[in-house]
């Protein structure tokens, strides 16, 4: 115990107003003399100055500890805290501590409560989200003037006088990570709060710091142990026999390409995947949803004529081409920090378009499954996927008898063995990694080898490798190849967008692996992260000519349930579908196409699934516009096309997007009966507050941009005819006007302010004044914010009377409307 009594007294040398531990103040003596009041029972401790001279000479400079609590230190944090300007910094600071109030004391004391923000601090004049700069100080808190070793915190020598900027050109410009990682440059004080941190805290290395955390692999190599190699091997031969003679299916029916483009897709693209990316147990590789969009390309090209149905070089080109180029728009966006992206298409846009891609893709494999693919080729191979069902039940007696059985037959024991594992793996957990789909293609292409079901008119896959040597290499952006940019730009967009939405749902979904007794650490989930990964994994992959390979959910639980824990599953199965491609595509000759159709069949089965739950949700909950959403979006993509129907489900996402965020949230406030300073929201209890005789009290509670001001004329006039926003315009005015001559903002939320917005409400209060209406303001962000800022430089503040007219609560605006002289009296200034 002395040793460390020792170090905690050299620490307090240095840090002398640091408490020894974190409960050091309950030490504290209280005299138990009745006589002395708590008040007059103080402890003092001395500071160390800022000028060593003063230091010597000013003895008054003390922390002072009291049982009367700790006062909020004036810090310029309060705009108006008598309703006058801030005090300059004090000389000397004062800390005391709180002995004997116990926190209902303490919530009882708070005069500016409101119930409608359940804000409960004392002077709060901060927004709904943002920290509060007056909470008042527990015991053993520290002063954000002194040292904060151990605190954290931003460094105050980065500011410039906007909120969040830097003050240094070089790190606003370049970025904290640029000028600090790359640059090294701290530029004297000027430096990022990252720089200023790791100096604070004896962090070296600061470049490979940055260079872990961009390449990810830097990170989780050195973590790396021999035990997770088992675990890692297992997963990865697990997801190959599952998956690679599925991406043989995407390449040759969906895609229409060549096969081994379809493996290439998983020989590249995890590997890159595991060096960049950042979520340990995702799998990168080819999904139903890109591949077939990839199709729907090379087919347009060969209804143009550019290309033909068994030009497998020039349809690999094409695909090369679409797949460059999706990355490319992935790894622009992760430059340019578009991460956010992935909140902006709502859950019933995915919902309808995936289950409506199911659909079709169910229904192209119905023709191929039959038989009936040379038929369907002269009649619809481009027709909707309402032409192709109509195709199908005029053709069904064509159907060749041997292809249906073994493409059903396939899919009846894939399905059954599916629905096995799913009841059984609760009480067996290790039936899941059973390779049912391996050993059905397997045995299929034997009994298709043995049988000879191929002179018998069953399709087969046939030579793997057609045309051109393997990985070879070409660019997708040669002169030659630009009449097809134009056909892939859309689709490719598409398709960047979906892969990215799907692999941020199975990132978030599995996690960074934190919190695991197994597994790296330290690796953090990043959107701007995953696009710059997904994006080189896509691009290098379009040189190869492989289709667009993203995360995905399905595999990746594969992965991670059977064993994976790290990212060289990811590598170990880039090397087993390397080793495919190099020695075992001769065996792949005999695989049933019927086969691998129905392989395919049962994800687009597994795509449509979820459907009914989510439909049952939105219809329990009465979500009327996500299901009117969801099903236009599926109609349009079942009765239109594919880039339609997509491009009609983005439109409605903006526009419930842009509607969502333009319309202002103002709400009318009414008192709590028998309070005084208690209000709530009138729109949701209006039987039980009451209103405020020739007063408005109006809350803003989110900030003011140009995106929400356009109709905030409109709603305030709704509120001062009306008291409500629930009613329509038609109705006449009930509310009386002698009721709206005081009104009252209680900007509470109101945490940014853009200059489109201050001029909106700089209008409004101008039409106040000319009608004689005083406007009062109250929790005004500090003098230090924005919004203060521009309340002062667009003449708000002068409009309104001065800042007497700013106060910190609508009890005190309801004061200061008596102390005014009544009700209306016009607007006098501040110097009357």
């Amino acid at each position: 115990m002395h040793p460390r009594r020792k170090s905690s007294t050299a620490s307090a040398r240095q840090n002398s107003h640091v408490p020894l531990n974190p409960s050091h103040l309950r030490e504290v003596h209280v005299p138990s003399d009745p006589s002395t009041s708590p008040d007059d029972t103080k402890l003092t401790m001395s500071f160390p100055a800022q000028d060593p001279a003063a230091s010597s000479s000013s003895p008054q400079n003390t922390v002072e500890f009291s049982t009367a609590g700790i006062p909020p230190v004036p810090d310029g944090a309060s705009v108006h805290s008598n309703g006058e300007s801030v005090p300059p910094d004090q000389g000397g600071a004062v800390i005391e501590v709180d002995l004997e109030h116990v926190p209902r004391s303490r919530l009882r004391s708070n005069r500016d409560w409101d119930q409608s923000s359940g804000c409960g601090s004392e002077n709060c004049n901060h927004g709904s989200l943002s920290p509060r700069p007056w909470h008042q100080r527990d015991y053993g808190s520290i002063s954000s003037d002194m040292s904060r070793d151990g605190f954290g915190g931003r460094y105050a020598g980065g500011l410039a006088q906007g909120p969040g900027e830097s003050a240094d050109p070089t790190h606003a410009l370049l970025g904290g990570t640029f000028a600090d990682g790359v640059l090294g440059s701290a530029n004297g004080h000027k430096m990022s709060t990252t720089r200023w941190l790791a100096e604070r805290n004896g962090i070296k290395n600061q470049k490979s710091m940055y260079l872990a955390y961009y390449i990810p692999i830097f990170n989780w190599a050195r973590q790396y142990k021999w035990r997770y190699l088992r675990g890692d091997f297992v997963a990865a031969l697990t997801v190959a026999s599952f998956y690679i003679p599925m991406t043989l299916s995407y390449a040759s029916n969906l895609g229409h390409l060549p096969p081994v483009n379809g493996l290439y897709s998983f020989a590249i693209n995890p590997l890159i995947y595991a060096v960049l990316g950042t979520c340990p147990q995702m799998v990168v590789g080819p999904e139903a949803a890109g591949s077939l969009l990839t199709g729907e390309v090379v087919r347009e090209n060969i209804r143009k004529g550019t290309t033909d149905d068994e030009d497998g070089v020039r349809n690999a080109e094409i695909a090369g081409i679409v797949t460059c180029m999706a990355g490319a728009f992935i790894f622009t966006a992760g430059l340019f920090r578009l991460g956010f992206l992935d909140n902006v298409l709502s859950r019933p846009f995915l919902r309808g378009f995936i289950s409506a891609i199911g659909v079709v893709i169910f229904v192209d494999q119905l023709i191929p499954e039959m038989g009936l693919a040379r038929l369907a080729a002269v009649e619809v191979s481009h027709g909707s996927c309402l032409d192709k069902i109509i195709f199908l039940f005029r053709n069904a007696g064509k159907a060749h008898g041997l292809t249906s059985a073994v493409s059903f037959g396939a899919f009846a024991i894939i399905m059954f063995f599916r629905e096995l594992k799913k009841r059984l793996q609760s009480r067996y957990p290790n039936v899941a990694y059973v390779p049912d789909r391996f050993l059905v293609v397997v045995f299929s292409a034997i009994l298709a080898w043995r049988c000879g079901w191929e002179d018998k008119g069953l399709a087969v896959l046939g030579d793997v490798k057609s045309g051109g040597k393997t990985f070879a290499v070409h660019f997708p952006f040669e002169t030659s190849h630009l009449k097809y940019v134009s056909d892939a730009v859309n689709t490719a967009l598409i398709i960047a967008l979906l892969g990215f939405f799907e692999s941020s749902v199975a990132a978030k979904s599995l996690g960074n692996g934190e919190g695991k007794k197994d597994g790296i650490q330290n690796m953090s989930l990043s959107a701007n992260r995953e696009l710059i990964a997904l994006g080189t994994a896509n691009v290098v992959g379009g040189l190869f000519m492989s289709l667009p390979a993203f995360g995905g959910y399905g595999r990746s639980k594969v992965n991670a349930s059977t064993g994976g824990t790290t990212p060289m599953s990811s590598i170990f199965l880039s090397l087993i579908t390397i080793i495919c491609i190099c020695f075992l595509l001769p065996y792949f000759y005999f695989l049933p196409k019927g086969v691998l159709c129905a392989m395919v069949s049962v994800v687009a089965y597994s795509l449509v699934e979820e459907a009914p739950h989510d439909m049952k949700f939105f219809w329990r909950i009465r979500g009327w516009s996500e299901m009117i959403l969801m099903f236009g979006i599926f109609l349009a993509t079942i009765f239109w096309d594919l880039k339609r129907g997509i491009a009609v489900g983005i439109g409605l996402s903006i526009l419930r997007l842009i509607r969502h965020s333009t319309r202002p949230r103002i709400q009318i406030l009414g008192r709590v009966p028998g309070t005084t300073d208690k209000f709530a929201n009138a729109e949701l209890d209006p039987g039980n507050l009451e209103f405020i005789e020739g007063c408005l009290i109006i809350k803003i509670p989110e900030p003011l941009t140009f995106a929400n001001t356009g109709d905030l004329k409109n709603r305030l006039k709704r509120l001062e005819d009306h008291g409500t926003g629930a009613v329509h315009p038609a109705l006449p005015r009930v509310r009386r006007e002698e009721h709206n001559k005081n009104i009252i903002f209680d900007v509470h939320g109101v945490t940014s302010l853009d200059g489109a917005g201050a001029q909106v409400l700089y209008e409004i209060i101008e039409g106040y004044r000319d009608r004689g209406v005083m406007v009062f303001f109250c929790r005004v962000p500090s003098e230090r914010s924005q919004v203060w800022r521009l309340f002062v430089a667009s003449g708000i503040v002068d409009m309104c009377g001065g800042r007497r007219c700013f106060v910190n609560s609508v009890e005190e605006a309801l004061r200061l409307t008596e102390m005014e002289g009544g009700r209306g009296e016009g607007y006098r200034s501040e110097d009357d």
